[in-house]
């Protein structure tokens, strides 16, 4: 049974930062390759960032490169997301996804595992 925690969520003033943990309960979590995406009310699921499962390959939407990281720490089974230079936009629930091939995908439906999500709320 694969399953992604999500935490790290809050409330926090725009011009801030978080940083966001999910801990996948695997057996085997180096084989999964891991994305986050997020969810604004009104709106359709969206990809945030992605990283290959040896960590090497990441990639991110427009709207957040140079605002956000993501990295993993396959000892810990988890995936990070720090995100800094926050925006009212950027208010949503943040879900990661797992799913076990080499490098992320951008679509939703192509992953396996998900969280059960946290919220981020930027305040202007």
């Amino acid at each position: 049974q694969v399953q992604p925690v999500e935490s790290g969520g809050g409330l926090v003033q725009a011009g801030g930062s978080l940083r966001l943990s999910c801990a996948v309960s695997a057996r085997t979590f180096s084989i999964y390759s891991m994305g986050w995406f997020r969810q604004a009310p009104g709106k359709e699921r969206e990809f945030v960032a992605g990283i290959s499962r040896g960590g090497g390959t990441t990639g991110y939407v427009d709207s957040v490169k140079g605002r956000f990281t993501i990295s993993r720490d396959n000892v810990k089974n988890t995936v990070y997301l720090q995100m800094n230079s926050l925006k009212p936009e950027d208010t949503a629930v943040y879900y990661c996804a797992a799913q076990p091939r080499d490098f992320y995908t951008i679509r939703s439906r192509e992953y396996d595992y998900w969280g059960q999500g946290t919220q981020v709320t930027v305040s202007s």
